[in-house]
């Protein structure tokens, strides 16, 4: 299982610098075109929206993010769920915590001004984030397939003490590409950057989304297949299993869009697909990914107060409470003592007769 902890990122820079360097240098090279006038009031548009957007997510996503660590952390008594619940919490509460940084860099007009360790140091959380959150979505898929197949197993093996052994293992390596030669104009050291920019997106695409997606819709797969040959044992799971599918639905169509777009935007690396058409798609859709990407580090709050409860409880009862019933553990445990339970007063009561 620590395998699904253990996580080598080898991006190609840090991500918000990266992705809004190769912004900059598309929308400069657009506004050498011929209608240099929109695609300059595009690019105005863009980074205001942009900024905006980084602005709404640090002020709901350090507090929603917050919110959540304060009742799993230390209002409610720990169990499996609060212990994959706050990872997931602190790892977004450091990541809107630093968006500060990108904020002032954007505003600058893509000027860092905080010195290249501080550069490394975003860039290590921003990864940190993605990974941490992907990979711990991976385990608690995982758990919920060993809790709702094999539930006497999990009932003996699984634990608060052991899920914290594989949160605590959640190891990230992160590779910023800083470059080897300031020479931006010699060709050998241009093809070098260009072949690892190629390299390091391949790679974040498969052990951050494919890879970690494949593992979760799988075990999903074997999960409904078990609830819909087992009603009972889907009623006592319900409420968490919505939960959790809610939230790796939205992790999917939050990061979904940025990873294909830093495919799709391998190509203007390609002389032989340069085109004004692509310009424009990449100038626009990056963007937009991006800060779709970000969006997701302050959904999971909201998700857990709206998906936790009925409508009617969510007006009625203060948010820590839904809060903390949304973390709950369901009842498969309970469902598998009982059962066990009535399994051997039948194997005794044979043995007598």
């Amino acid at each position: 299982m620590l395998f699904f902890n253990m996580v080598v990122s080898l991006p190609f820079s840090y991500w918000s610098m990266d992705t809004n360097a190769s912004i900059h240098q598309i929308n400069n090279t657009q506004e050498s075109m011929s209608s240099s006038d929109y695609y300059a009031n595009l690019k105005k548009s863009l980074h205001i929206l942009s900024l905006s957007v980084f602005g709404v997510v640090f002020v709901l996503g350090v507090f929603g993010n917050g919110l959540v660590i304060w009742v799993a952390g230390f209002r409610m008594k720990k169990n499996v769920n609060t212990v994959w619940f706050l990872n997931l919490a602190v790892a977004d509460f450091l990541f809107t915590a630093f968006l500060p940084l990108s904020i002032t860099y954007q505003a600058l007009n893509f000027h860092w001004p905080f010195g290249k360790l501080m550069c490394k140091l975003n860039g290590t959380v921003n990864f940190l984030n993605l990974y941490a959150s992907v990979y711990t979505l991976v385990a608690i898929s995982v758990d919920r397939l060993v809790s709702i197949v094999w539930p006497v197993w999990a009932q003996i093996h699984r634990n608060v003490r052991k899920a914290s052994y594989m949160s605590y293992g959640n190891i990230t390596i992160c590779y910023n590409n800083y470059a080897s030669s300031n020479n931006y104009t010699n060709p050998d050291v241009i093809q070098l950057r260009h072949f690892r920019h190629r390299s390091m997106t391949i790679t974040r695409v498969l052990l951050g989304f494919i890879i970690p997606f494949s593992v979760m819709l799988s075990c999903y797969s074997i999960i409904i297949h078990r609830l819909r040959n087992s009603p009972t044992l889907a009623k006592r799971s319900g409420r968490p299993f919505r939960v959790i599918a809610t939230i790796i639905i939205t992790f999917f169509l939050c990061w979904a869009p940025f990873h294909i777009m830093t495919i799709v935007e391998l190509k203007r690396f390609d002389p032989d697909s340069q085109s004004e058409t692509l310009a424009l798609v990449i100038g626009i859709g990056l963007p937009l990914a991006t800060c779709l990407a970000y969006i997701n580090s302050c959904l999971n709050p909201v998700l857990y107060i709206f998906i936790g409860q009925d409508f009617k409880d969510k007006i009625c009862k203060p948010i820590l409470k839904v809060l903390e019933s949304a973390f709950q553990e369901d009842e498969i445990n309970t469902y598998t003592k009982s059962t066990s339970a009535s399994e051997n007063k039948r194997s005794d009561h044979n043995t007598e007769l």
